[in-house]
């Protein structure tokens, strides 16, 4: 039996809807267009002159950039223009772009996430969200993630592949060289509700709030402790690296706030990355969370504004929002409460 490939899937997707959906259907191939544009350029690696080369300048969140973070940013933003979007926003970009299109459709788009690991030769992608456009630029990007019409994300790494929901389960496309499209690989991607592994840069620790070290403290005592599981801690700072593994096998993410400078409200952007990735994971039966709350219930304020991110398995989503939740439970950890937790009285 054949696979069936984007091209077909979208277009069974714009059979079902009106303009919207067509709309929808025309933007995710452009974008998908772009991406293997720009999957060309990331295969010269450090020969390529994009890699190689920096402007020496900073984007709005402070990340150095680099020539492929604007070759990466002019290549979504010509497709959006392309498909009609009618409104642009970046990582890149200190404002939105206007397209002066009437599709009702806007793009939200991290062009090249995790290019700070380009020389260790680690997965890199593209990460973005359609929201119905809102009245002006500013009002369309500052709805809740819960308002997207869809998003995913591109990962350039073995094989390029994009990890899709339209509002129905998620699916993954491996880009065919040989037949020169997106091939469906997975219908239905099911984050599987319980877990054994978690990812985060556990170098940090001292800097986390008390309920990421418990929760941290709870997994390093495997089956000993409140947890009653042994565990594998995973990291590949790398965020489409780390949501795809997730989506494949299950898992969790953190990336808490800490008491660093310009870490105190998280470090990931809302609209164009903690957005898509929840909206993506939920749709495969896991969760996201701030900590305190559901990702795509939090209501923008700032085009780059930053949050904490903890997604994956639902259940073990769960469980961490307990220990952020209720701080009692925290207590003392002394030899006497050497074995309390959340999760043991």
């Amino acid at each position: 039996m054949i696979a069936p490939t984007l091209d077909a899937y979208l277009e069974g997707f714009s059979r079902k809807g009106g303009s919207r959906e067509n709309q929808i259907a025309e933007t995710i191939r452009r974008l998908a267009d772009a991406a293997v544009e720009l999957r060309a350029a990331t295969t010269h690696g450090i020969l390529g002159e994009a890699f190689a080369a920096s402007r020496g300048s900073q984007n709005v969140d402070g990340d150095i950039q680099r020539e492929l973070d604007f070759v990466a940013d002019d290549l979504f933003l010509s497709a959006a223009a392309r498909a009609g979007a009618d409104y642009y926003a970046s990582e890149e970009r200190e404002h939105p772009v206007v397209l002066d299109n009437s599709s009702g459709v806007a793009v939200a788009i991290d062009p090249l996430d995790g290019s700070s690991g380009i020389e260790a030769n680690i997965s890199i992608g593209t990460i973005f969200s359609l929201l119905p456009a809102a009245g002006d630029a500013r009002q369309t990007f500052l709805q809740s993630g819960n308002r997207q019409l869809g998003s995913g994300f591109f990962i350039y790494g073995p094989q390029l592949a994009l990890a899709l929901t339209l509002g129905e389960g998620v699916r993954i496309f491996v880009h065919s060289q040989r037949t020169g499209t997106f091939v469906q690989a997975y219908r239905a991607v099911a984050i599987v509700p319980e877990t054994r592994e978690f990812a985060i840069n556990a170098s940090n620790y001292r800097h986390w709030e008390p309920a990421v070290r418990l929760y941290v403290d709870d997994c390093f005592k495997g089956a000993d402790g409140p947890c009653a599981k042994d565990y594998n801690m995973r990291w590949i700072a790398s965020l489409v690296a780390d949501t795809y593994r997730i989506l494949i096998r299950g898992g969790a993410f953190l990336y808490p706030s800490d008491a660093r400078r310009g870490y105190r409200n998280g470090r990931l952007r809302l609209l164009y990355e903690a957005n898509p990735i929840a909206m993506l994971v939920e749709a495969a039966g896991g969760a996201a969370s701030n900590g305190m709350r559901r990702i795509l219930d939090i209501p923008p304020t700032d085009l780059h504004q930053r949050t904490p991110l903890i997604f994956g398995s639902a259940r073990e989503v769960e469980t961490i929002v307990r220990y952020h939740a209720d701080p009692t439970a925290i207590g003392t950890r002394d030899p006497l409460f050497g074995n309390r937790g959340l999760l043991r009285a």
